[in-house]
């Protein structure tokens, strides 16, 4: 665990800070390289990424402090000191889905085509951002046995932990090489961005049975379980209806 990497007097450098800066540096770079093989203007979509990283901080940040409400009503501070965490997924992925939409009908951009393109690299910058996860010690896993494979112990308890940080990082790792090779075989619009869907929201509900720091709120499930549910099932009902629309398309006679 080292959330602070330099410090200098009373500057200090925060590894999660310098992790998502990674993550997103790399998802800029490659999506800047990748944008012109699917007709899209390259600057658009770098700034489209800068709209997605502030807006989805913004939603994951506020979906923490309401689930923590009586917590930040006592600590009010605390609310901008994301140097110690505190982000909620699916609130990042609501604010920056309505800042998406938003973007692509003033640029008149397609939904599908754009998404396609930036998801995989989405994933990538998430793999880098759990990694500073784990050097921040927040979203900490489950209380193991000593001497359990991988198991850590943070600074702040004496217990051993399975680090279910770095358990999402390498199935988010593995959903960025997944969704690469399979954008190279797409074959409609809209299946890469729903293919993410469905596969995050099945590795985050698997998971969440790794975390400890989420509480159970409804038949033993997190919020975040709840919401992966729903998600997966809205996103594979509009991949099999597009899969349909693509099978039945006339063919081309040559």
């Amino acid at each position: 665990m080292y959330p602070i990497l330099i410090k200098a007097g009373t500057l200090a450098v925060y590894s999660y800070g310098v992790m998502i800066a990674i993550g997103f540096a790399a998802a800029a770079f490659l999506i800047y390289r990748r944008s012109s093989k699917f007709g899209l203007d390259r600057n658009r979509m770098v700034n489209l990424l800068i709209i997605l990283l502030l807006s989805g901080i913004f939603g994951a940040r506020a979906l923490y402090i309401f689930l923590n409400l009586s917590f930040y009503r006592a600590n009010p501070l605390e609310i901008i000191m994301l140097s110690k965490g505190g982000l909620v997924w699916y609130g990042g992925f609501a604010a920056a889905l309505i800042a998406l939409v938003f973007y692509l009908w003033a640029n008149k951009l397609s939904f599908w085509q754009v998404t396609d393109l930036i998801v995989p690299y989405v994933v990538l910058a998430q793999g880098f951002g759990r990694i500073g996860c784990f050097l921040n010690g927040c979203c900490y896993g489950i209380p193991v046995n000593t001497g359990t494979p991988f198991a850590v112990r943070f600074p702040f308890d004496d217990t051993s932990r399975l680090p279910s940080q770095l358990i999402s990082a390498a199935a988010l790792f593995l959903i960025f090489v997944i969704l690469r090779v399979w954008q190279d075989r797409r074959r409609f619009e809209g299946e890469i961005g729903l293919g993410y869907c469905m596969l995050y929201s099945f590795k985050r509900f698997i998971v969440e049975f790794l975390r400890a720091d989420n509480p159970k709120i409804l038949f033993g499930l997190t919020i975040s379980q709840l919401l992966s549910i729903v998600v997966f099932i809205i996103a594979m009902a509009l991949f099999l209806k597009k899969a349909g629309e693509w099978k039945k398309r006339p063919s081309v006679s040559k």
